[in-house]
């Protein structure tokens, strides 16, 4: 095996990325915000690709607004109730339509919105494509019957979820690490929620009224377009959507006080896991803490970092290792997992973790790394809005996150003034015992 150092990692860098790359906007693009007298707000990138059109639909819509106890899951239900057409517009008519358009389309939900996108060919087409997708949120249409019947789809896809090991685990980690804040749960929501949605049909009127509303959702469209067309054809076609006034009071998780534990026993064979997650910083894009910590994951637990190469490759304890701290809207989970080829490994692997993360506490990051992977970065970043999707695509996420553009690339300014000792900071305030929560799973009774 080769063992790779330091050295070997800025070696690879240099390999893999441009020259160091400049401080120039990582978000090149010009972008216009206009927003409706009932709070709509639309952001126009109008792009030089020709023909092309990328129109998404940005509610701020997830995890975090499902508050009330017993009802979790009704983000994710709306993605799905979101394509079953309205009165107007039945679902046979907009699938038909898409199809003349030669039009790519579909939805996600995250913790903190849901996204619904579609791409589409020819200016001539953007009317047709304004009205049709204002008919769908404004007048979206849907019976006590269509709930029961998509509630059991939604179970599927949640029992279908639960049988991967991994999704599972990190159910059980935000489950045990969150006491108060709904990124307790995923977006599919907990089980007996799901099985009782048939019977929230009245709630599920007012989680419409008070989410999918102009109030709580962005327009986002990028191509080959004329902003002020656009502008025109969204206040013709939204201006009469009512806003909903309402605001979220989300709860906020109190300070963790002492590490916590949990384990699952899997019922069948399946590879033990780990997991192990700290309580994190919000995103920020001015805020140092975040952007240290998304550094730090990327230098020190990638595929190319010496703990990865010494417990994958040479010792060959972990199939997997990786680290996942998601920028969110909330303070959420800065979560280290491993997938370890044997359970008497659990407790070594967890231990050489915690190892890294003491000396990332006591010792400075090399500043040339540090240098390369800020590098690597913004050309990652660069490279994936390389089409009008993916310009549309990056800017969601982040729009969702600050409401404006310009947070890109003053996300990236920020990258550029972390430091080593920002890195050493961040460590030293976040990856504490006290604020820890540990899970494994293994097959049977092993723990």
């Amino acid at each position: 095996m080769i063992k790779v150092t330091a050295w070997g990692l800025l070696a690879f860098l240099a390999l893999v990325i441009p020259a160091r790359a400049s401080s120039a906007n990582v978000f090149p693009f010009p972008a216009k915000i206009d927003q409706l007298d009932n709070g709509l707000k639309i952001v126009s990138v109008p792009l030089g690709n020709p023909d092309i059109i990328a129109f998404y639909t940005i509610v701020r819509s997830g995890s975090r607004n499902e508050i009330e106890p017993g009802k979790s899951g009704f983000a994710h239900f709306f993605e799905h109730m979101m394509f079953k057409g309205t009165r107007q517009v039945p679902k046979a008519a907009y699938d038909e339509l898409l199809t003349r358009l030669g039009a790519g389309t579909n939805g996600f939900t995250t913790d903190d919105y849901t996204c619904y996108y579609l791409v589409f060919a020819g200016r001539e087409n953007l009317e047709k494509v304004v009205k049709t997708e204002a008919d769908r949120f404004i007048n979206l249409y849907y019976t006590e019957d269509m709930i029961r019947t998509e509630a059991s789809v939604i179970e599927g896809e949640y029992n279908t979820s639960a049988a991967n090991p991994g999704r599972r685990l990190i159910e059980l980690l935000r489950d045990t690490a969150f006491t108060a804040h709904p990124y307790k749960h995923t977006t599919l929501g907990f089980l007996k929620d799901i099985q009782d949605m048939p019977n929230q049909f009245e709630y599920s009127q007012l989680y419409k009224k008070r989410f999918y509303a102009p109030d709580n959702t962005i327009l986002l469209v990028a191509g080959d377009f004329n902003p002020a067309r656009l502008k025109a054809l969204v206040q013709k076609y939204y201006g009469g959507w009512e806003k909903s006034n309402y605001t979220l009071a989300t709860p906020v998780e109190p300070p963790q006080a002492e590490a916590r534990r949990a384990h699952y026993s899997w019922p069948s064979r399946t590879l033990p896991r780990l997991a192990i997650g700290f309580h994190g910083p919000a995103y920020s894009d001015e805020a140092v803490d975040k952007a240290a910590l998304n550094l730090l994951a990327e230098i020190a637990f990638s595929p190319f970092s010496p703990l990865y190469q010494r417990l994958v490759n040479k010792e060959q304890k972990c199939l997997s290792l990786g680290a996942s701290f998601a920028d969110t809207r909330d303070p959420s989970l800065l979560i280290f997992n491993a997938v370890v080829k044997s359970a008497a490994d659990l407790p070594y692997v967890e231990k050489e973790i915690l190892k890294e993360l003491e000396r990332l506490k006591a010792e400075l990051i090399s500043p040339d790394i540090l240098a390369d992977v800020k590098s690597s970065l913004r050309y990652s970043m660069a490279a994936a809005m390389g089409t009008t999707d993916g310009v549309a695509g990056a800017l969601a996420f982040y729009i969702n996150l600050a409401g404006d553009p310009g947070t890109l690339n003053k996300l990236f300014d920020l990258y550029d003034r972390v430091s080593p000792q920002s890195v050493q900071n961040a460590a030293r305030k976040f990856f504490r015992e006290a604020n820890s929560t540990t899970v494994t799973l293994a097959p049977g009774d092993v723990q």
